[in-house]
């Protein structure tokens, strides 16, 4: 039952990256952060696997996460110290 859920917790925060009527990173890191939970709880045989997919899933959400184009904007610079007209 616990490998159950890690497999669907993985395929449903796979779905909230990659369908786009679907797409909701919020949603998507929650199930990461379930998976990486309940994995030390996993049989030792099936750890592996369940890395590799968990590693899959947080280059996806890495990916989706900064949305291309969208760069934070340049830090506004410092003021001065004393008074200057115009400012």
């Amino acid at each position: 039952m616990l490998l159950q859920t890690v497999v669907t917790l993985i395929n449903l925060s796979g779905r909230k990256l990659t369908v786009e009527d679907e797409k909701d990173v919020e949603q998507a890191k929650k199930g990461i952060e379930a998976v990486r939970a309940l994995m030390p709880l996993c049989p030792e045989e099936q750890v592996e696997p369940i890395k590799q997919a968990l590693s899959q899933l947080q280059m996806a959400y890495v990916q989706e996460a900064k949305a291309p184009g969208e760069e934070p904007p340049p830090p506004a610079p410092p003021k001065p110290d004393i008074w200057t007209p115009g400012s």
